[in-house]
């Protein structure tokens, strides 16, 4: 779609997200200015800028987007299963799929908790990783609850796990050049970390 003055403020801001989380798919998010912004939405800076006043408020939104996106595709969507390890499993696997359709949302998220500098955008990632985190947390405790999860296992360490082994997952396909190896390792590694966690009682 093309981007212009007519469309709404909305699809004009949803166009901007798509176009940086395309291009930080390619390359580093550090280096993407907003001159190469406009150029891939065939835009003038000056053009960009009246919709969006600074280079931080673009990064905001793109956070924003995804912790959204978060919320609604991989951590809300299982409150309402009653199998705390089936639940986890899903949450793994959506992941797992958003990764490999927006691989440049993991670049910019790892570049955005790597800065020194608190950002806006630094912020709503970190939001996004304590709400994840807090809805693990609860998941573990209520598999404890269940007899589901053994009762030695640290509620705050196996949800570090869980989001660590994705993390770990991402950085080798990263660095093999291969976003799509993800969803081959994905099941026997999340068959192990369940098998760390269960209950064998």
């Amino acid at each position: 779609m093309q981007f212009t003055s007519k469309l709404p403020a909305e699809e004009r801001r949803e166009i901007t997200i798509n176009a940086v989380i395309k291009l930080a798919g390619s390359q580093n998010p550090s280096e993407i200015t907003t001159a190469a912004i406009a150029k891939h939405m065939q835009l003038t800076q000056g053009a960009l800028f009246r919709h969006f006043a600074t280079k931080d408020d673009i990064w905001l939104a793109v956070m924003e987007w995804v912790r959204d996106q978060f919320s609604t595709q991989i951590i809300r969507t299982e409150q309402s299963m009653s199998e705390p390890l089936a639940a986890m499993r899903v949450m793994f696997m959506r992941h797992i799929d958003f990764v490999t359709k927006y691989p440049g949302v993991p670049r910019m998220l790892f570049g955005e908790l790597q800065k020194a500098k608190w950002t806006p955008a630094k912020g709503a990632a970190q939001s996004l990783i304590k709400h994840y985190t807090e809805r693990l947390c609860a998941l573990i405790e209520q598999g404890k609850a269940s007899g589901d999860i053994s009762d030695d296992v640290g509620t705050k360490d196996a949800a570090v796990l869980f989001i660590g082994t994705i993390q770990g997952l991402i950085m080798q396909s990263i660095l093999s050049g291969d976003i799509q190896r993800i969803r081959t390792d994905a099941p026997g590694v999340f068959k192990i970390y369940q098998r760390g966690i269960r209950s064998w009682k």
